[in-house]
């Protein structure tokens, strides 16, 4: 089972990530939305296509882009439509 956790809460728990380049991505159904707010931030990957960004809420703090999913991921990508990536002091545990 892996587990996204900041600020000593449990923000995503899945045994179905998908690992890319190190990183887990969760399923969008197992991630708490309640602690996601939206983000304008974008970046491009060229084999991925364009990662959108959530910053994380949680107990009154804010984890700015602090997690990211591809909207409409490039072919090569597509195991990860509807998967959410984390960053920026978030633990994943495996």
């Amino acid at each position: 089972m892996a587990r996204a956790v900041w600020n000593n809460t449990v923000i995503a728990e899945s045994n179905e990530t998908v690992v890319v380049e190190g990183n887990h991505y969760f399923p969008m159904e197992s991630v708490n939305a309640e602690f996601l707010e939206a983000s304008s931030k974008t970046t491009v990957c060229s084999w991925k296509g364009t990662a959108n960004y959530f910053t994380l809420l949680v107990d009154g703090q804010k984890n700015p882009d602090a997690a990211w999913y591809y909207r409409e991921p490039k072919e090569a990508a597509q195991e990860l439509t509807n998967h959410v990536a984390f960053w920026r002091g978030v633990s994943v545990e495996s």
